[in-house]
């Protein structure tokens, strides 16, 4: 069987055409009222004034009159969608960017696409959550990331300590991962000052969201309105507002206090916790898990960056009350010190080791692993997929490493399967089980 292929941006033509249809066939029966108005008006003129000869061949009076009412509703007819089309044009100027070359159809299409997209909470931390985020954004403007503030080093835990500020560093990612604004803001947002006295190793966005607490009154205002000021598309959230501490107990019974501690004492870690063991979780991100479609956990460092979050009094309940698809993304690759020689159920067993069991659907794990392995300065090694259980979740084993840096995930590629879990899950869930059809065609049959 041949199918038609059909042009995408005719699709959107018509997707855009049935939602301005109404609003522009409203504009028309007021323009030929008004057309008819002046109609009567110059009937009574052309009966009660002698017009210059010139009059009669401008008017096209030497045609029939419908070819001549047909060239004056053709002619009108484009004045107006010219006219309407520049007005679009002008009042959508504010939210086109500099440089920005995609079509104006595609830009109203991809709003409107967007804003009916899953609402999706991703969890986590580092550079995992921000490559996560950036792949989601173009699938779904219904996004909330909830975020680690355990982190106590580098710029963020200068700051922490200096004004008991809540580590900004894992926000400010997510920020510049999920910001709409132009590139050269974003690239402001990132960039690290290598030199400069009490500025040297901080970055221009954490001294930008440390400012905004000052004028606001409080860190997550400050983080609100950053995200507004770089038209974030979704929200970022803090897992808690409580200034928490992270520890760990290696296999060796070894206490380490601080997040960046942990990382670089590099012992095999038995069990993280944090303090206050009953920090509260913010209220917005328990509001956000509850409201969710699809709940997505990782990737990132497995003690440092995504526990910290599920440790968090009231953030696991919250996960397992929801209804939503929830799915654990492993790494890609062993983390020196934190995973060394990991394997995918080894990272989902130190999960249910700290929080409650069968608490996903899917564990997304790499499946391109590259038989060379990875360079010998990384100190890692691709994550390898085990046949062990995992408490009901089921393994999704797909390409998603990037051919760029084996050591993170691909944005797109991720996302593609995330997406492509939901809708399958939808499909499911709308499709009757073989009882009720049959059900359904015995009840059609009797009545």
């Amino acid at each position: 069987m041949r199918f038609l292929r059909v042009d995408p941006s005719l699709v959107k033509w018509l997707y855009y055409g049935m939602h301005i249809k109404r609003w522009l066939l409203l504009l028309l029966v007021g323009v030929a009222i008004m057309g008819l108005g002046f109609g009567y008006f110059l009937r009574e003129v052309y009966f009660s004034y002698t017009f210059p000869d010139w009059v009669y061949y401008g008017t096209l009076q030497f045609l029939p009159r419908y070819v001549r009412g047909v060239l004056f509703v053709g002619f009108s007819g484009g004045l107006i969608l010219f006219s309407v089309w520049q007005l679009n044009r002008s009042l959508l100027s504010a939210f086109i960017r500099p440089g920005n070359e995609e079509s104006l159809v595609n830009i109203i299409y991809n709003h409107r696409y967007l804003r009916r997209g899953p609402k999706i909470v991703a969890i986590g931390g580092g550079t995992g959550l921000s490559t996560l985020l950036r792949g989601l954004k173009g699938h779904t403007g219904n996004l909330s990331a909830i975020v680690t503030v355990a982190d106590d080093g580098g710029s963020s835990g200068r700051l922490r300590r200096d004004m008991g500020l809540p580590p900004p560093g894992d926000l400010r990612n997510c920020i510049a991962a999920l910001a709409d604004a132009e590139p050269l803001m974003t690239k402001l947002f990132q960039y690290r000052f290598d030199e400069g006295t009490g500025l040297e190793g901080h970055s221009f966005g954490n001294l930008f969201i440390a400012a905004m607490s000052e004028v606001t009154g409080n860190f997550e205002e400050a983080v609100r309105e950053t995200s507004r000021v770089l038209a974030v598309r979704g929200q970022i959230l803090p897992s808690t507002l409580t200034n928490v501490t992270l520890s760990a107990v290696t296999h060796d019974d070894e206490a380490i206090h601080g997040e960046s501690n942990i990382a670089e004492r590099g012992g095999r870690i038995k069990q993280v916790f944090i303090h206050p063991d009953n920090a509260k979780a913010n209220p917005d991100a328990i509001r956000e898990i509850l409201d969710a479609d699809m709940i997505v956990v990782g990737p990132g460092s497995l003690y440092t960056s995504v526990l910290p979050n599920l440790l968090v009094d009231g953030i696991s309940r919250a996960i397992e009350m929801s209804k939503a698809l929830k799915i654990y993304i492993c790494n890609v690759a062993t983390e020196r010190g934190e995973t060394d020689a990991f394997s995918v159920g080894d990272h989902y067993r130190a999960l249910n080791h700290h929080i409650s069991e069968d608490l996903f659907n899917y564990v997304v794990a790499n499946s391109n692993i590259d038989s060379a392995g990875l360079p010998e300065a990384w100190h890692s090694e691709p994550v390898r997929i085990d046949h062990a259980a995992l408490n009901g979740a089921s393994i999704v084993a797909a390409d998603v490493v990037s051919e760029d840096n084996r050591y993170h995930h691909d944005t797109k590629k991720l996302a593609s399967i995330l997406i492509g879990l939901y809708y399958q899950r939808r499909e499911v869930e709308r499709k009757p089980s073989e009882a009720e059809a049959k059900g359904a065609r015995h009840e059609a049959a009797v009545s």
